[in-house]
């Protein structure tokens, strides 16, 4: 393992745990923007702040090269109640840092103090801050404001920590990583009545709960085999009183693709499940469907170098290059769609000692801060050549 020496991993540990006992949910996380944007300064690197409302970004030039690249850390936190009991749990009842965005921001940070420290690289790297990555448009909200032309990159990275996957290894693949994911809502409604009435009422709730498992039928029977995609209703939502029929019934949920070819498929299917089983109660249906992301895509060649990297930091036994994509997904698919780069995934520990991602007992391990750090600024020195045989 080949990794640069580093004084100061205590602090960052604090800072880490510092920033999960104090979660900010999507476009609210000032207190965490603060405290990057001090940081950086402190390192020396010109900040920018307010870029996607509460993004923070840094820029950092070392020699006279024009190359430049993005490296991307998420700062959001989720609304769940941290039910962990170590010191450092959230101090807010219903947010915490359930998915690693703590880690992630810190780890950045320590990259960005190391380069800022040594500058051994010939060109520019942009640190992105971004803000609201779980599902709330975060990215697209920087890019919209002009990240990429405000702070030119020719490529962009991104990382993030992944349960199931032994501490401190790495993993990552060409093409499709993480899905695209869309959203669905279907609202029933019809006459509405006493319990103790059913013929004188509609009854949505019977009306949706067939449609609740014809759902079920979307993927199997309507796609290709070979297809993958995953139809999950996440939310139902029906009535208030004992003894009342409700007017109306609304279902939500997300739909997740690999082929962006694949989702009007699924959307005409769930649009006619919805139509054929109000029909057959007698009642109305409308379906809304809302895009969110498209699928965090590899480019072959960036991938190839960022694997490189990682078994130059690691050893190629402690990286694979053959992982599963994940129907899970990432708004740093927006970033990829607009400069060529690679995500990858940093291991946080096997799945019997860690627990999952969106967790209530979820906690990052602050053990892999190093492995990160060292990934980063190997893939700065390496894509930065001083050389500058490196693109």
């Amino acid at each position: 393992m080949s990794t640069p020496e580093i004084s100061y991993i205590d602090e960052l540990v604090a800072l880490r745990r510092d920033i999960h006992a104090h979660p900010e949910p999507a476009f609210q996380e000032n207190r965490t923007a603060d405290i990057v944007a001090r940081e950086m300064e402190r390192f020396g690197i010109a900040v920018h702040r307010g870029v996607g409302k509460t993004g923070v970004v840094g820029v950092l030039k070392s020699g006279s090269s024009a190359r430049s690249i993005g490296l991307r850390a998420d700062m959001d936190a989720l609304p769940l109640a941290e039910q962990n009991d170590f010191a450092h749990k959230s101090i807010y009842p219903d947010i915490m840092h359930a998915c690693g965005h703590d880690g992630h921001t810190v780890m950045l940070l320590g990259a960005a103090r190391y380069l800022a420290e040594h500058l051994d690289f010939d060109g520019t790297v942009v640190f992105i801050f971004q803000p609201a990555e779980e599902g709330e448009g975060g990215a697209p909200g920087m890019i919209n404001e002009g990240l990429f032309q405000r702070f030119p990159m020719d490529s962009v990275y991104g990382l993030h920590n992944w349960p199931g996957l032994a501490a401190g290894e790495i993993a990552t693949l060409t093409g499709p990583v993480m899905a695209g994911v869309n959203r669905f809502e279907i609202t029933l409604r019809g006459r509405g009545g006493h319990a103790a009435m059913p013929h004188l009422a509609d009854d949505v709730i019977v009306a949706a709960s067939q449609l609740a498992l014809s759902l079920q039928t979307v993927t199997s029977r309507s796609l290709h085999p070979a297809e993958a995609a995953v139809v999950s209703i996440t939310c139902f939502n029906a009535g208030s009183a004992w003894n009342a029929l409700p007017e109306e019934v609304t279902l939500r949920g997300t739909i997740r693709i690999f082929n962006p070819e694949v989702r009007n498929a699924i959307e005409i299917a769930i649009t006619r499940l919805s139509n054929g089983s109000a029909a057959a109660y007698g009642v109305n249906a409308e379906v809304k469907f809302m895009y969110v992301d498209p699928p965090t895509v590899n480019p072959a060649d960036e991938a190839k170098r960022c694997y490189d990297v990682a078994c130059d930091v690691l050893g190629k036994d402690k990286v694979t290059c053959k992982a599963r994509p994940s129907m899970a997904s990432e708004d740093f698919s927006c970033m990829l769609a607009e400069r060529p780069g690679c995500y990858v995934w940093l291991g946080n520990g096997s799945e019997t000692s860690v627990r999952a991602l969106h967790s209530p007992r979820y906690d990052f391990n602050d053990e892999i801060l190093p492995v990160g750090i060292a990934y980063w600024t190997r893939l700065t020195q390496t894509l930065l050549s001083t050389k500058g045989n490196a693109k």
